[in-house]
């Protein structure tokens, strides 16, 4: 699992407490098929919540074929 967040999110903190976010909501709560992924953000994601970054990632999650 790899992120790719760029300066469009924000600064350096904004970016690392949304790749925390993602990594957890992505070891904790959402369960992928094996694979290598590339997680990149919108810079709408820095105003989202916590819930709707899980609420996105399950979206996405369901596009992918297992």
């Amino acid at each position: 699992m790899a992120f790719a967040l760029g300066r469009a999110l924000g600064p350096a903190v904004t970016r690392n407490l949304i790749r925390r976010r993602l990594r957890a909501l992505l070891s904790n709560e959402i369960t992928l098929p094996s694979g290598i992924y590339l997680v990149g953000a919108q810079p709408s994601a820095a105003k989202s919540t916590f819930e709707d970054l899980k609420r996105d990632l399950v979206a996405m999650a369901r596009k992918i074929p297992s």
